[in-house]
């Protein structure tokens, strides 16, 4: 092969100055699609998957965001499974409902890709009792009513052991299960629940487990009436904003958050939704 065979080709003026046309040509049009794309996205619904105890605040946040261009579609789930698994699917962009603990072990179990985004609210849980007015009169072999998911049972054993109602292994914390308990010395019954049906024992237990915004929404009895509440004794039970990895530099998901946590219209729905049994976990 000669040696001028292997000598790179040279272009001429006009054709050089036809490819940098042609490459500024395709980048710009390239930005133009992606700028589009970006406007597109921002233009749809942020599809915000929820269960009954967020919704009022929640709505007054949709009203909010709106006013911000911000267009949300709020979905009502009536059990804490589905939000995650609609959320892996890509059927909803976030949800709003669990706290820390319960999406880790969400995400063990269902091998989902979900990570917390931002803070929401802290709710307080209590020990709530229609027969008793204190827990010296709960008498031996008294039934209590916990919730029976793997987290929230664990909520409802470290409430019971900070009322003196039983003894759990050192340092199990929200992993605490039934087989924790190294003392009972009233010998407790305990009844595991689905949680978001807790109220329902209320009226048959001698104790109960309970959400003071579910009792709200139920109107059966007083949510302030707790012979204990938890209070902030454990931040981890801060509810999450959680999405999938992909969605963390959504602008939409960023400018409703910030509704959430500073508009004074969202902040007094709140107040009316949860008086003053709840903590805004974003200042903690």
């Amino acid at each position: 092969m000669s040696k001028s065979a292997l000598a790179p080709s040279r272009l001429t003026w006009p054709a050089a100055i036809a490819v940098v046309a042609i490459t500024l040509f395709l980048a710009f049009g390239l930005n133009r699609a992606f700028h589009a794309a970006t406007v597109t996205d921002h233009a749809k619904p942020l599809r915000l998957g929820t269960t009954g105890a967020f919704v009022p605040p929640l709505e007054a946040a949709v009203q909010e965001a709106a006013k911000r261009g911000i267009s949300v579609e709020l979905i009502e789930f009536s059990d804490w499974s589905t939000p995650n698994i609609s959320l892996a699917n890509g059927d909803i962009d976030v949800n709003y409902f669990q706290h820390v603990p319960f999406l880790e072990n969400a995400k063990r179990e269902g091998k989902f890709d979900l990570v917390p985004y931002a803070s929401g609210i802290l709710n307080n849980v209590g020990l709530y009792s229609k027969k008793h007015k204190s827990f010296a009169e709960l008498p031996d072999g008294a039934r209590v009513a916990i919730a029976n998911d793997p987290v929230n049972e664990g909520r409802g054993l470290q409430l019971l052991a900070k009322a003196g109602l039983l003894e759990l292994k050192p340092g199990v914390s929200y992993k605490a299960t039934l087989k924790d308990v190294t003392n009972n010395p009233k010998h407790l019954t305990i009844l595991e629940v689905e949680a978001v049906q807790l109220v329902r024992a209320y009226d048959d237990a001698d104790l109960v487990q309970g959400y003071p915004a579910y009792i709200r929404l139920a109107k059966t009895f007083d949510p302030q009436s707790a012979l204990l509440f938890d209070g902030l004794d454990h931040k981890e039970y801060v509810i999450q904003f959680v999405i999938r990895p992909q969605s963390r530099n959504d602008e939409r998901l960023r400018e409703f958050v910030d509704v959430y946590q500073h508009s004074p219209v969202v902040r007094a729905a709140l107040d009316k939704a949860h008086g003053n049994l709840y903590e805004r976990g974003w200042e903690l």
